[in-house]
C-alpha cells in the first residue's frame, strides 16, 4: 500500500487534486496535511486520514509527514520571504520524514525565470533537489481563472485592460493543473523529471477575442502602461496592497516570463490544455450562474 499525502488540500487547487485523486486511489492510502483540519471534515468522513500540518509551524509537518511515500507539495501564498521559508521548511520536514518521492507545483521555467514571483519556487525547487530524494517539479503556467475579474468586465461591457503589450501566457484551467499533479502522484515514471505546464500561448489581444467569441460580442483591450493599470485596478476596486502584485505580474507577461511552449499537458494528461474556447466557456457558464 502506498501513502499518498498531497499539502494545502482545503484550498481551491488542493481540492481540485484530491477529488482528482479520489476516482482512482482507495480514500485509505490518501492523506492531507492542512492547517485547519476542522475544514477537512468532508475528507474525514470519506475515509482520508486528515493531518494537522501547518507550514508555519514546521514541527507539526513531521507528523503530518509521517508514513508518507509520496508527496505533492502545493506552493504556499504570502510574499516571497514568507514562500521561501515555509517552502524550504516543508522540504526539510519531508526529508526528515524520510518521503520518498516529492512532486512540487512550480512557475514556469522557474529556474530561470526573472519573473517576480520566481524566488520562493526558485529556493523549493533547490531544496528538492539537495535532498536527493526523486522529485517532479509541475512548473504551472497561469491559471486561466487568474482572469475572471476581466471576463467579468466583459460581460459587463468593459474593455480588457493590460499592460503585458504582446507578452504571452499560457493560460489553462486549474482543474488540468490538478489532473496533472494527481496524475503525477499516482502515475509511474515521473521520477526526476520536470514537466512545463502550459496551455496554447495568447497575448491578451488574443484571450480578449476568445472572450469576444464566447460572449457573441466585440471585447476591446485597452493597453496601457504600469501606472495607467495600477489606476484602472484601483478605480475598479481592487484592494490597495494587491495592485502592485497585478502590476509585476502584468510585467511579467510582458518580458516573456510565461511564453513557455510545451506539450507536457499530454503527456500527463493523454490530451492537451481544454482548448482557450471551451474553458472561457465553462468559467462563463460558472459565472452567470452566481
Amino acid at each position: 500500500m502506498m501513502k499518498l499525502l498531497v499539502t494545502g488540500a482545503t484550498g481551491k487547487f488542493g481540492t481540485m487534486v484530491v477529488k482528482k485523486l479520489l476516482e482512482t486511489v482507495p480514500a485509505s492510502d490518501l492523506a492531507v496535511s492542512v492547517r485547519k483540519p476542522e475544514k477537512a471534515e468532508w475528507l474525514k468522513a470519506l475515509g482520508v486520514d486528515v493531518r494537522h500540518g501547518d507550514f508555519d509551524v514546521p514541527e507539526t509537518l513531521d507528523k503530518a509527514f509521517a508514513g508518507v511515500d509520496r508527496l505533492l507539495i502545493i506552493s504556499a501564498d504570502g510574499d516571497n520571504e514568507t514562500r521561501i521559508r515555509q517552502h524550504t521548511d516543508a522540504v526539510a520536514a519531508a526529508e526528515r520524514a524520510q518521503v520518498k518521492f516529492i512532486a512540487y507545483t512550480s512557475l514556469a521555467n522557474a529556474k530561470e525565470s526573472t519573473m517576480f514571483l520566481a524566488p520562493p519556487h526558485q529556493a523549493a525547487e533547490e531544496a528538492i533537489l539537495n535532498t536527493g530524494i526523486p522529485y517532479c517539479f509541475l512548473r504551472n503556467n497561469w491559471y486561466l481563472e487568474n482572469e475572471i475579474g476581466s471576463i467579468q468586465g466583459a460581460m459587463a461591457g468593459a474593455p480588457i485592460v493590460t499592460a503585458a503589450g504582446s507578452g504571452r501566457a499560457g493560460w489553462a484551467l486549474k482543474q488540468d493543473y490538478a489532473e496533472a499533479a494527481a496524475s503525477v502522484l499516482t502515475g509511474e515514471g515521473h521520477e526526476n523529471k520536470i514537466y512545463e505546464l502550459s496551455g496554447k500561448l495568447l497575448t491578451h489581444e488574443e484571450l480578449a477575442t476568445a472572450i469576444g467569441t464566447v460572449l457573441g460580442k466585440e471585447v476591446l483591450v485597452q493597453q496601457v502602461d504600469d501606472n495607467g493599470y495600477a489606476e484602472n485596478m484601483k478605480a475598479a476596486g481592487v484592494p490597495e496592497f494587491i495592485i502592485p502584485f497585478l502590476v509585476n505580474v502584468q510585467r511579467g507577461i510582458k518580458d516573456g516570463a510565461l511564453e513557455v511552449e510545451s506539450n507536457d499537458f499530454e503527456k500527463l494528461l493523454g490530451r492537451p490544455a481544454t482548448p482557450v474556447h471551451e474553458a472561457l466557456t465553462q468559467i462563463v457558464k460558472e459565472l452567470s450562474q452566481n
